[in-house]
């Protein structure tokens, strides 16, 4: 089974690139997961997007044109869930002035028989660190509740853009960027927190000392031709899985995005 993740930044502009549609042709993905769709339902043509096998499920933001999750699947799931459940929302304050993220089509979850797969798109901090805290103090936290809350019922499939790199391998300019969003000390913590409640990255569980691998660039200075960016894009997996992971590769070929696409191969 291929699952692949992709922060589109803009589902119509990568529709309207024709970009979407060559990379379900090429790729064919059994699940795809999106992230940073910017758009509301009733606003795409599914059959514009050469999608007609999959079963689709959007959450949207309240607020039009931002963020919001999607997840293709050509098995239909037993149930879909959007954004965190009431008892997860209520336990975090996930509101600060910039809004409440659980109204921001963030988060968006599909049950199968044997495993969950969560697609998420992290807050960004902000360049002056302005929702740091939120991030740091409830979000993440929150995240990680809800992943331990599925995983009561089976093992969990997550991905999307985490909006963090893990560790100095995982960008290009590791001393330059720490303390900047997106490479804290507390963003750092945060992943590793997952990692120590026992989930795998699996980027790294598969290639574990490879460099230069990136699923971000700045629009600035010619980076993604250069190569200078960041993997914040990730898929994390519950250790019971571990052994079914078969293969996990970043695609910097697929264009239409700031951000690529990144996949697991996971065994039946």
């Amino acid at each position: 089974m291929k699952l692949y993740s992709w922060n589109v930044n803009g589902i119509r502009a990568v529709a309207n690139k024709g970009t979407f549609q060559a990379f379900l042709d090429e790729h064919q993905p059994d699940i795809l997961c999106l992230q940073e769709t910017k758009a509301q339902p009733d606003q795409i043509d599914l059959d514009a997007l050469n999608a007609g096998e999959y079963h689709v499920f959007w959450n949207s933001a309240v607020k039009k044109g931002y963020s919001g999750t999607a997840i293709f699947t050509k098995t239909e799931p037993l149930q879909i869930i959007e954004n965190f459940p009431e008892d997860i929302a209520n336990a975090y304050e996930l509101k600060d002035t910039y809004g409440d993220t659980n109204t921001e089509g963030r988060v968006l979850t599909a049950e199968f028989s044997d495993f969950w797969v969560v697609t998420v798109y992290t807050p960004n901090s902000k360049g002056d660190l302005s929702r740091l805290p939120m991030r740091e103090l409830a979000w993440d936290k929150a995240f990680l509740a809800h992943i331990k809350q599925l995983e009561a019922s089976k093992p969990v499939l997550f991905c999307g853009d985490l909006n963090v790199a893990h560790t100095e391998i995982d960008l290009a300019n590791p001393k330059a960027n720490v303390g900047k969003h997106g490479f804290t000390d507390e963003e750092r913590a945060g992943f590793q927190n997952f990692l120590d409640a026992g989930l795998v990255d699996t980027f790294r569980l598969i290639n574990p000392g490879k460099t230069e691998a990136y699923s971000w660039w700045t629009h600035w200075a010619n980076a993604r031709a250069r190569n200078v960016g960041w993997r914040i894009d990730y898929w994390l997996a519950s250790a019971a899985l571990k052994d079914r992971i078969k293969n996990a590769q970043i695609h910097p070929d697929v264009m239409g995005s700031d951000h690529c696409p990144v996949s697991i191969d996971l065994a039946l």
